[in-house]
């Protein structure tokens, strides 16, 4: 059936004593509230989840899209030379916009999570590494290697295509999961509401069998029923939405060692999101408690 304006109105400036035909407590109302509140509840965890992955792919992309790292494994003697090597040689390839190579200092502090603060990085035969920064338009990944081969025998390129493309692509999968986990929420609220729907119009025929010989028709009665369960979806969802705001707010916040764990917030302007929630909710209960309402007063004689 299509819904329009008029409907909308009439839906909105009801008379209230119409809801006295869809009994206030019971079972039926319960089930409502509680489904919109647990089904808000984990919606907003899964649009948690959506957006935060939606950040980490983001920032994954543009962190690693314009770095690479050049490796030089050379004898103590020679490293310095191959180093010097390399370094004239990325200053003179198009497309890379920096290059500096890390000192004793920064190598340690980067092996320091796997080998303890205390490595004695100048006795060990660690390869020095060569942080590459590239322009808008990157290099010739292709041309750079074979350059860097026939000049610097002990170089190796890494512009950490391999490791880009499977983070960012994971990432994005993630983000769709939290989108499709919204949507089978969503279709888990309106089954939960039509069940209970259909179970408060079953348990009401007598008083709807009453309502029709004193002259109710079933649209009057239809509209009462909406009504009921979409104010109690609406309010179930509006109580899931505050719980789970607030255990959103007791997880750890985004640190760069904790990674992707800790960085399950919202941030910024994305709070404003769970707000669309309850709506939304509201809006399922109706079209749902509408549909079921009109099929069931249709059945019932």
């Amino acid at each position: 059936m299509k819904l329009d304006f008029s409907q909308v109105t009439a839906f909105l400036l009801t008379d209230r004593q119409s809801d006295r035909v869809v009994p206030p407590t019971g079972f039926t109302a319960w089930l409502t509230l509680f489904s919109a509140a647990v089904m808000a509840f984990l919606a907003v965890f899964a649009l948690a989840l959506s957006l935060a992955t939606g950040r980490l792919a983001d920032r994954w992309g543009n962190e690693l899209a314009r770095t690479a790292t050049v490796r030089i494994s050379a004898p103590e003697g020679q490293m310095d030379a191959q180093t010097a090597a390399a370094l004239r040689v990325l200053e003179t390839t198009v497309g890379v916009e920096r290059a500096r190579a890390l000192t004793d200092e920064e190598q340690a502090a980067l092996l320091a999570p796997w080998f303890g603060p205390d490595l004695p990085i100048e006795d060990l035969p660690i390869p020095r590494l060569i942080e590459v920064i590239e322009t808008g338009d990157g290099f010739d990944a292709d041309g750079l290697r074979l350059r860097l081969s026939a000049e610097v025998p002990g170089a190796m390129l890494d512009d950490h295509t391999r490791w880009r493309q499977p983070l960012v692509r994971a990432a994005s999968r993630l983000r769709l999961l939290g989108w499709i986990s919204m949507i089978l929420i969503g279709g888990a609220v309106g089954a939960m509401i039509t069940l209970a729907a259909n179970a408060a119009l079953a348990a009401n025929s007598q008083v709807i069998s009453v309502l029709r010989l004193v002259g109710a028709q079933d649209v009057y009665i239809a509209r009462a029923f909406v009504r009921r369960f979409t104010l109690r979806a609406l309010g179930g969802a509006c109580v899931g939405v505050v719980l789970g705001c607030g255990a959103i707010l007791l997880l750890p916040r985004a640190q760069i060692e904790g990674g992707f764990l800790t960085g399950l917030g919202f941030q910024g302007w994305h709070w404003i999101w769970p707000l669309i929630i309850p709506p939304l909710a509201a809006g399922v209960a109706f079209a749902a408690t509408r549909l079921a309402a009109h099929r069931s007063l249709k059945e019932l004689p």
